[in-house]
């Protein structure tokens, strides 16, 4: 491959180490001190809501890149009933290929791939300033709130893309993020003691300590 060439494709079994381990070094210390990333995805992986056939990678010569994964989740309607849609992520790119594009084209291929699937509509949370670029928006644009989030708090981070022009037309309701993504403190170091060691870091704009 040249050094544009690359393939987005299904994530197998043989991927599991590597997509951690990547998911483990992008996320490593930037959210807060170490991270969880990596073994969220390794829960999610066995979840019913986990979509298999847009758990994709990124792969350039022959080395993973990068990775994203979706999973099923609602809108509870304000009007009664709840609203198929998807949220997104981890997504990731390996650190040392941050800021050239890659992550931009992975997930733009991403999103075509759900929208191909049949999709109406992505909710997830993000910076918009990166993910604008890709046709999301602040979800409140549409009427959906954030679940849990008080009223007048900021919601700027609570993002969404239709997938389908129009098929979040007349939904109101709130958003609820999918169960398997809340993992312990514990299972997260436990899970961690099977990786090389690492140094956890207090750094400033972690969200959490």
């Amino acid at each position: 491959m040249n050094s544009e060439e690359y393939i987005v494709r299904l994530e197998t079994p043989a991927d599991f180490r590597a997509v951690e381990n990547l998911i483990r070094e992008s996320f490593w210390n930037v959210y807060r001190p170490g991270c969880s990333e990596h073994y969220v995805m390794h829960v999610l992986r066995g979840d019913p809501a986990f979509v298999p056939e847009l758990d994709l990678v990124m792969e350039k010569d022959g080395e993973i890149i990068g990775q994203n994964m979706f999973m099923k989740t609602v809108i509870n309607n304000d009007s009664g009933g709840d609203t198929p849609v998807l949220t997104m992520g981890p997504i990731c790119i390996t650190p040392r290929l941050k800021r050239r594009g890659w992550g931009k084209k992975l997930l733009d291929i991403s999103l075509e791939k759900a929208k191909e699937a049949g999709f109406g509509a992505v909710l997830f949370e993000g910076n918009i300033g990166f993910y604008g670029k890709s046709g999301f928006t602040c979800a409140r644009e549409f009427g959906i709130r954030y679940h849990d989030l008080p009223e007048g708090e900021d919601d700027s981070f609570f993002l969404c893309r239709e997938l389908t022009p129009g098929y979040l037309n007349g939904v109101t309701g709130v958003y609820q993020t999918p169960a398997g993504y809340y993992v312990s403190d514990e299972a997260v170091e436990e899970f961690d003691k099977r990786f090389p060691e690492k140094e956890k870091l207090v750094l400033p704009g972690q969200l959490f300590k």
